[in-house]
């Protein structure tokens, strides 16, 4: 169930599809600073401390809000070298392999991914023979997998706990393109094989 201020009606059995602005507001202070108190939180959006508080709730209760917890450096805990190690499976192993990576306490991150790789996961070590042992030793090691590509991050330059629709700004104005190259129109005699 999910209310708002504005309507004061619940909306009861179905899922949430947008939040309105005092929702996002929330979801971008507490992603800064997931301790602060209701009273700060509700300053900071400006509404009421119980109108934040059963926002708070029912953010957690549909799903929204999905936990909360402490963010660390990963070098000052020990863990300074991190990879990215894309991973190709055979077909029809995709339930052995998911499987095994919940099995696996060094991956961070994992992504189903499309393109030339299957997976991406996104692991720390204390130093690179920790990297490789991984990789190599737990990773190839699989039947399932086909091939390993393991990339070492240099610099981590960004890092959110997670991205909002208003984080993003609006390019709709940007020119037609697909993917990474500017799409153009054949030129004259172009679009008829150069006849």
């Amino acid at each position: 169930m999910f209310k708002t201020e504005q309507d004061g009606q619940a909306l009861s059995g179905q899922k949430l599809t947008a939040l309105d602005d005092v929702n996002m507001r929330i979801l971008a202070v507490l992603r800064d600073d997931g301790r602060i108190s209701m009273a700060a939180l509700a300053d900071r959006v400006n509404v009421s401390r119980a109108s934040v508080y059963n926002r708070v709730e029912q953010l957690i209760a549909s799903g929204i809000i999905t936990g909360f917890s402490a963010q660390i450096d990963p070098s000052l805990v020990g863990l300074g070298v991190c990879a990215l190690v894309y991973v190709t499976v055979h077909p029809q192993s995709w339930h052995r392999f998911r499987e095994g990576l919940l099995q696996m306490p060094d991956v961070e991150y994992c992504a189903i991914t499309t393109g030339e790789h299957d997976a991406m996961l996104l692991i720390r070590a204390v130093d690179i023979g920790g990297i490789h042992d991984f990789v190599t030793g737990v990773v190839a090691a699989r039947p399932e997998v086909k091939s390993v590509v393991s990339v070492v991050a240099l610099d981590e330059v960004v890092r959110k706990s997670y991205v909002l629709p208003s984080d993003i700004p609006d390019r709709s104005g940007m020119s037609n393109r697909m993917g990474m190259t500017r799409f153009t129109t054949a030129g004259n005699g172009r679009d008829a094989g150069g006849r």
